[in-house]
Formats: C-alpha cells, structure tokens, sequence
C-alpha cells in the first residue's frame, strides 16, 4: 500500500504541527499550509490523497476552498470545525466535505477519521457473482464503479457510489439511519445523521427526474431510507 499524501490546512500553527507530527508517525506524508491560498498552490504542485482543513483562514477560507478543489478533484476531504459552526458545517458538506472533526480532538479521533475517510476513498472490489445491479432506470456496474441513469452515464463521487449501491441493494427496504452510517462509513459511525442527509440529497440531485418528487430514494421520516421499486 503506497504511503498516502495529506494536505493539513489550518491558520494555527501549533493545531497543524499537532495533525503533521501524529500523521507522520503513523508514516503518512504531510504537507502543511496556512490558509487557502497556499493550500491551493500546494494542492496543484503534489499529487494529495487527503485534504484536512480548518473552515475559519484568512485569505481564502476553507468553504471557498472546499469549492475551488471541488471544481478540479474529488479528493476527499476532513474538516475541522469549532462548536457553533453548524451552518458553517452543513455548507461545507454541501460543497463537498466528506468527513469532520470538531475542535478539540483527540490523536485517536484523528487517527481514525483520517483512516476512514481513506477507506471510504478507495473503490471497493465487487463481489464474485454480482457484477451489476439494476433497478428501474438505474444500473450500477459495479465492477466498473459506473452508472447508468436512463441510459446516461452519471458521475458519482466514491461515497455516493457506495451509498447508492447499498440502498439498491437492500431495495424495498427500510434501513435506519444507523445501520446504513455502520455499513456505507464504516463501525466508527452511527450517529452523524447530517452525512446521509446530505449524501442523499447529492444522489436524489443525480438521479431523480424530480429531486423534491424523489421515484427511488424515498425518507422514512424517524427512521432512515428506503429504495424504491
């Protein structure tokens, strides 16, 4: 496994020497920026893998970043956040975040989001016998990692790709918030509701005819979601 290269923006120095000294002894490469700006000429210079970032820099703050790398790569990205930074939160996912942490954190937080939002970036192989998935309008070759919508190609970031798999999976059923947290992100997660809603969101924008009228990708209020056949 090729050792993975993070890019760790953040305008406090002694957060962002805390993040580099933990990565690089767990043997990742890091690259430190201290806001946007420098962030994006290192972010075009170096082949990244992981892009963790603080939401409040000066000279580009990490939202505005987050929408410029977007536009070019969809590199995952762990944001840093204070308490009281909701909003700041939810827009960020919107743009494009995958992951967050909130200020203050622990080394083993840290450690383990990072690893996460790493696995989660990495096409999984698809198992013997079961190459595609089809329902209604949608396909998913899954060996491939492509889909089809009405014919259409669609392009899918590797969450939504996992996401979307999952639910057509598991089509007619109602799976609870949690248990699709566990088996989409991974054991670490079960209570961060606020991914689904925005993961959910990006595919109904995707793939629904009509995203506010979803046909497929149907809310149980309370409970979770539901495929629709």
């Amino acid at each position: 496994m090729k050792q993975a290269t993070v890019l760790v923006v953040d305008d406090e120095k002694p957060l962002r020497e805390f993040v580099r000294r933990n990565l690089e002894v767990r043997q990742y490469r890091v690259l430190t920026a201290a806001n946007g700006l420098e962030a994006l000429a290192a972010f075009d210079a170096q082949a990244i893998d992981l892009v963790v970032l603080d939401i409040m820099m000066p000279n580009m703050d990490g939202l505005e970043l987050i929408r410029r790398i977007r536009e070019e790569s969809d590199v995952p990205i762990l944001l840093l956040t204070a308490l009281g930074e909701e909003a700041d939160k939810v827009r960020a996912f919107d743009l494009g975040a995958d992951d967050y942490l909130t200020k203050p954190f622990g080394v083993g937080e840290l450690l383990g989001r990072v690893q996460a939002v790493l696995r989660r970036s990495q096409p999984s192989e698809a198992p013997a016998g079961a190459q595609r998935v089809s329902r209604g309008a949608i396909t998913v070759d899954l060996g491939r990692h492509e889909v089809h919508v009405r014919g259409e190609p669609v392009a899918l970031t590797p969450i939504e790709f996992s996401l979307l798999t999952h639910l057509m999976r598991n089509a007619g059923k109602v799976l609870p918030h949690r248990a699709i947290l566990r088996d989409v992100w991974g054991a670490e997660y079960g209570d961060e509701v606020e991914y689904l809603r925005v993961y959910v969101g990006h595919l109904r924008r995707k793939i629904e005819v009509d995203p506010g009228d979803p046909q497929y990708l149907k809310t149980e209020r309370g409970i979770g979601y539901r495929f629709n056949v």
